[in-house]
Order: C-alpha cells, then structure tokens, then sequence
C-alpha cells in the first residue's frame, strides 16, 4: 500500500517517461508534488525502490525504471506546475474566430500563427497574416491566444518537441513555474520557464544541455503562457 505522495510521485515519473523518454529531474519531482526540498523526494524514491515499485539505473544520471504502476494510475491527480496537454491534429485550417470561448461542441478555433519561435527575432515579427492554426476548442478558454510552432530541443524534458504547435494565452505577467514566450532585452523571442529569483529573472530550459539565463527585470517582457501542445504524428 502507497502513501498518496508515493503514489503521485510514482505516477509523475511514469507520466514524464513515456512522455518524454526520460525520468523528471528532481527538480521537477519536488516542483510536480509540491514539496520545499529534494530531500523529501529522495526519501520518497528511496521507499519506492524498497517496495519494488521503481530502481535507480546506476551510472546514470537521472535514470528512475518503473517495475510496478500503482493502482488506478491512471486516474492519479498530479499537483504542481504545467504538464503539457497534447493533442494530435492534421494541421488544418478552420473557421471559427480567434476570439472565440472554448465552450462545449465540435470544430476548432481558429488563431494567429507566428511561425517558428526562433532567437533573435521578436515575437511580433514573426506573425504571418496570411496564415492561422485551427486549435482543439477544448484547449482555447478566454482571452487571447496565438499559435507557435516549436523549434528545437531545450524544453524536451517538458515534453515540447521541435515541431509540436504551441498554444499561447497572450499575457504580460507570469508565476514562478510557468512556461513562457519571453522577450529578452527587446529583441529575442524564447519559450522557457519562468522564475523570479529575488531582483532577478531565472529563464529555464528543459534539457540538461543547455544552460538557465539569468536577466534583470526591465530585461524581459512576458509575451504570453504555455496553454497546450498539438502534436502531428
């Protein structure tokens, strides 16, 4: 029998490998479970290996093998920060307004698309007006909101992957742990993690070969928040 924490953590990591290919940092681990230290999810880890529910792969960093899921793991609530929600489309345009409520029925909604986030270009300049993304409404509520098309691998461990659609909320303000469009020093457009770190701005990637960025506040411009993902397969 698993304690709840056991049990969202077991599922947690289960959820980030087959999603991902890879197991969560601990990082993320503590973030997902809402716990203030990793010392708490070590332990957690370190109960779960006891029970044969998981082991630790040795000489290998961050390699977690699940041997057992927990009952109902499927239906287990997991707290914490966005885990992105992705949906399968073709690619097809629609006809329902970009303004439009994500309510109950059928169709898509139509956004702006702004073609690759790519560095050095602000988020702006990349809007082609000739072209939309047709969004699941189930993903679009109030507000705002435009298509991006993901380039690259520096939020893979997220589960973004370079050429998954992003769906923004536009929004000028963020929390810590958010994934954001971010404008850096008014001329490069990147998707990262959010966080303030007393006067300053943590951008974080997803992928441990690349490196956090470090800003003042009156160097970033939040341009929007991760809402969901749309994957072609």
């Amino acid at each position: 029998m698993l304690t709840k924490k056991q049990s969202e953590l077991l599922i947690f990591i289960d959820r980030q490998i087959n999603a991902t290919g890879v197991s969560p940092s601990y990082e993320e681990m503590k973030e997902a479970l809402g716990l203030r230290s990793k010392s708490g999810i070590y332990r957690l880890i370190g109960s779960l290996e006891e029970r044969g529910f998981l082991r630790r792969m040795p000489h290998k960093a961050r390699a977690l093998e699940i041997l057992r899921r927990p009952p109902h793991a499927g239906t287990g609530q997991i707290t914490g920060n966005f885990r992105p929600r992705v949906i399968s489309g073709s690619f097809v345009r629609g006809e329902q307004p970009a303004d439009s409520e994500a309510a109950a029925g059928t169709g898509t909604v139509e956004l702006p698309f702004y073609g690759k986030i790519a560095a050095g270009t602000p988020i702006e300049a990349l809007r082609d007006h000739s072209r939309t993304f047709d969004a699941p409404p189930g993903l679009v509520g109030r507000g705002e909101h435009y298509a991006l098309e993901i380039e690259g691998d520096s939020m893979i461990e997220a589960g973004i992957f370079d050429g998954d659609v992003a769906l923004i909320r536009r929004t000028d303000t963020a929390e810590n742990g958010d994934i954001v469009v971010a404008l850096v020093e008014g001329q490069e457009a990147t998707l990262k993690r959010f966080r303030r770190r007393g006067a300053s701005i943590a951008l974080e990637p997803a992928n441990a070969n690349h490196e956090t960025r470090i800003f003042g506040p009156d160097q970033i411009r939040i341009q929007g928040r991760l809402i969901g993902l749309v994957r072609k397969y």
